[in-house]
């Protein structure tokens, strides 16, 4: 026998309940708040997975959700399919899809955000997008899990981004959340529950080449994730169903309007989840960075002005240098020891080698398409591997080529590599 408890607080009313729990069922069940009783009398008796999907209102909901995480586990079921949920549209999508092909379970993250965010309601691992995730899957008498990673993914994603800016690199924190937490935590909680599969809301493909599962684009290009995903291990691939990486937002938004789903209209979430909305630069501040002015050197060493803090710029920016001459002047560089942003024109910004470090081929290939920003097109590069990562030969130059950024190797639309960009030159 287990026993399991959960609090919950919500406009200064408070709830809790404890559950003692025999292998996979709920066999008594106390608490206390408003709303908690009633939950409890529907709860006892019930197998975890039955009392996870029970729809209840938020606060005493909350208080059995939190429960009920600690206690999430079930014998293997070949057709159940864990979804992740964020309570946007696309995971909603997902969810409609894996309940008509087996029987889906939801999970949701409840990840760390900056209470001093601007729009914190927006992310995608926000107390209300969690509670938009439980409603829809209640809403299909789905059961819904939510995993309090708080703490876990601070640890893991926010504290290693603010370490980079202060190293003068740019790091990328949703590849880091998504090839090295995000998918580790919901496939772990995937076993607990006895799902072989996982499915998600993201425009991406998982294709086969020689036997081996590899990650590919998203026939929508505006919303093609595969970038982000880049860094996932082909072996967790073979678990992992995209369900949406055939088709276009478009499409998904009416598939979600012709199902009647609440999410069908709700905004994009935010890509960095944990700034809550906010500018980046603010929020590295308010985590121990200081606005230290410095300056803002030519390539010949001669000031041009002054800057407030080498970490707000990036290789390639343009705007916020605050220094004018005749032509249009880039960072091209920053010195963290002399707290100096070193300034140049476009074509100082070239750079045709490029160090992956850390990094891994997950096929051996000889060229590929290198995209080594998100945003930026993909440019033909020779491949060179080089310890524990590789080197890039560009066939054009690149510009704008920033530490700490991914570098992800495409052949077609097929990702054969990723890693970090260390150096270039």
């Amino acid at each position: 026998m287990t026993t399991v408890s959960g609090t919950a607080s919500r406009c200064g009313d408070l709830a809790w309940v404890e559950l003692a729990v025999g292998g996979d069922r709920v066999v008594e069940a106390r608490g206390e708040g408003e709303g908690v009783a009633e939950l409890l009398e529907r709860v006892r008796g019930t197998t975890v997975l039955e009392a996870a999907a029970i729809a209840a209102p938020p606060l005493p909901g909350d208080a059995l959700a939190e429960a009920l995480a600690q206690a999430a586990s079930a014998e293997r079921s070949e057709n159940r399919v864990a979804v992740a949920m964020s309570g946007g549209v696309d995971s909603a999508v997902a969810l409609l899809r894996a309940r008509a092909d087996g029987e889906a379970v939801g999970v949701t993250l409840r990840l760390w955000i900056d209470p001093a965010g601007a729009d914190t309601e927006r992310a995608c691992c926000s107390p209300e997008s969690v509670l938009a995730a439980r409603d829809a899957c209640h809403g299909l008498g789905i059961p819904h899990f939510t995993l309090d990673l708080r703490e876990a993914f601070r640890h893991a994603v926010v504290t290693p981004f603010v370490r980079g800016y202060e190293l003068g690199e740019t790091p990328n924190p949703c590849v880091r959340c998504n090839g090295r937490f995000r998918f580790a935590e919901l496939l772990a909680f995937a076993d607990r529950i006895g799902a072989p599969q996982l499915a998600t809301g993201h425009y991406a493909r998982v294709v086969e080449r020689d036997g081996t599962p590899l990650l590919a684009r998203g026939v929508d290009e505006r919303k093609d994730q595969s970038y982000m995903l880049a860094d996932l291990e082909p072996r967790l691939l073979e678990r992992l169903w995209f369900p949406l990486g055939g088709q276009t937002k478009d499409e998904t938004r009416a598939e979600a309007r012709a199902a009647g789903l609440g999410a069908a209209g709700r905004a994009e979430s935010q890509e960095a989840c944990f700034l809550g909305g906010d500018d980046y630069r603010d929020f590295l501040v308010r985590h121990g960075l200081e606005n230290t002015s410095g300056p803002i050197l030519d390539e010949q060493g001669a000031r041009l002005g002054t800057h407030a803090g080498y970490w707000h710029y990036t290789p390639g920016q343009r705007r916020g240098l605050g220094v004018a001459r005749d032509r249009a002047l880039f960072a091209l560089r920053t010195d963290r020891d002399r707290n100096a942003v070193v300034v140049g024109p476009r074509e100082a910004l070239a750079r045709r080698l490029v160090v992956v470090r850390p990094g891994r081929l997950h096929v051996p290939v000889a060229r590929a398409e290198a995209k080594l920003r998100y945003r930026s097109p993909a440019t033909r590069a020779r491949v060179e591997p080089d310890g524990n990562g590789f080197v890039l030969d560009l066939d054009e130059p690149a510009y704008a080529i920033a530490p700490g950024q991914a570098a992800v190797l495409y052949d077609d639309d097929v990702v054969v590599g990723a890693g970090t960009i260390s150096s270039a030159s």
